[in-house]
């Protein structure tokens, strides 16, 4: 039996194990995907060339309010602040002056941004020159019925949106835990949405029928018959935003595309590129699966590493074993989620899920019934342990030690000889796909 080593994304550095190389049956990695050189080049190639709709400049006219919707800092992936003031200068030369532009910040639930946060997310050059309005969902007077989905969510909008003449979504697209992609559609729902339509809407990543949890449609990757996407799409309709500029990101965070156009045709292109980066083909599902989301800043807490449980669960066997590694420096944030751990029995926990939606309650529910149906070892700080075990994981600091009490469970299920591992460095950039 030869030993190979590997190495595992852990906070800012690494954890390392040997493993027999004869039962890894893959390292699944996100596919290579060279970057842009020029950010500011591809942007203009984009809104020039646009997919499903004029070029921006023929969207808008002199004397047209035009709102510009961007993501918060919780998605500072994106680095929306180096596409942003393409998308300005290109509406300034179409005669839309900067006193006529504004932003609003997709906060969704979220806190409003500090100074420094809309420095961060939008650059400095756009908050001297544009001004910048955060999102309140539980605002009333900025929202604005636009009408209900068939499904039944009210569709409330921040009134300046609705106000706009002209309105341009920007954003980032990568897979996503419920409504299968993120970008597009969902800078208006949750982005600018009122809290009772974002709870609405979310609700319907559970299942119809009480005790069955998560709803298999809502899930990464899937779009067609995901019902929590097919309404957000419809809120975004009502809308009816005039152009998109999204992002997407290679496995190293650099930008890989800019697509930009109709608020839906040119996002669904770009959800067919984030799958040529991170959709990738898996021999077959593992005993075993290890897994890291690559290192900080993804594992700077459970709730930001959950990604990581999401993908890894897709090469494993049902009832597997599944060792995470995360760091967890701020394993107390945000507090809605690890607060959430406080139920013995699982149909209790999804009875007030269903009673109370909220993203961090959903997730945390998710994690729950992940360790509950598998057996899960999570790497990380020691002094997070306590925590670790409410949310049903067995706690570890290292990941020699994970390997150790993995081998004991092997043992215990007749498997210490039979056994296939599967292994994930890069887990919340990477989807596992089978034929």
């Amino acid at each position: 039996m030869s030993l190979k080593k590997y190495s595992f994304g852990y906070g800012r550095g690494t954890q390392e194990l040997e493993l027999p190389e004869e039962r890894v049956l893959q390292v699944i990695n996100g596919n290579p995907a060279a970057k842009i050189e020029d950010v500011k080049a591809a942007t203009l190639e984009a809104i020039r060339n646009p997919i499903g709709s004029a070029p921006l400049r023929e969207q808008v006219k002199k004397g047209d309010k035009v709102g510009i919707i961007v993501s918060d800092i919780t998605r500072s992936w994106i680095r929306t602040g180096e596409f942003l003031p393409v998308i300005i200068n290109e509406l300034n030369s179409a005669g839309v002056a900067d006193e006529d532009i504004f932003i609003v910040v997709a906060q969704g639930t979220h806190r409003a941004h500090t100074l420094e946060e809309d420095i961060a997310v939008c650059s400095k050059e756009v908050v001297d020159r544009i001004k910048i309005y955060a999102h309140t969902s539980t605002d009333k007077e900025n929202l604005v019925y636009l009408g209900t989905t068939k499904r039944g969510t009210p569709a409330y909008v921040d009134k300046r949106i609705v106000d706009a003449d002209k309105v341009i979504l920007t954003g980032g697209i990568t897979v996503h835990l419920m409504a299968g992609f993120g970008g597009g559609r969902k800078s208006v729902m949750p982005g600018v949405s009122s809290f009772e339509t974002i709870q609405k809407n979310h609700a319907l990543a559970l299942a119809d029928v009480v005790g069955e949890g998560a709803s298999k449609a809502c899930a990464s990757t899937k779009l067609d018959g995901n019902r929590l996407n097919e309404d957000m799409c419809e809120v975004a309709a009502m809308l009816n935003p005039c152009f998109l500029v999204n992002a997407v990101m290679n496995a190293d965070g650099d930008f890989f595309k800019i697509v930009a156009g109709h608020w839906y045709d040119a996002w669904l292109e770009g959800t067919k590129d984030v799958m040529k980066i991170q959709g990738v083909k898996v021999k077959e599902k593992a005993d075993i699966v290890i897994a890291t989301p690559g290192g900080f800043p993804k594992d700077i807490n459970m709730y930001q590493g959950s990604k990581t449980y999401d993908t890894a669960s897709m090469a494993m066997k049902q009832g597997g074993i599944m060792i995470a590694l995360l760091e967890c420096p701020d394993i107390m944030e945000p507090p809605a989620f690890v607060e959430s751990f406080r139920f013995d029995d699982m149909l209790e926990f999804e009875k007030a899920v269903r009673a109370e939606f909220t993203i961090p309650f959903f997730i945390a529910f998710t994690v729950a019934a992940l360790a509950k149906n598998n057996t899960v070892y999570l790497v990380t700080r020691k002094e997070n342990f306590d925590i670790v075990r409410k949310t049903g994981q067995i706690p570890v600091e290292t990941l020699a030690e994970a390997w150790q009490l993995a081998q004991e469970e092997l043992k215990k299920r007749g498997l210490s000889d039979n056994y296939t591992i599967n292994l994930m460095p890069h887990a919340a950039n990477t989807v596992p796909m089978f034929d």
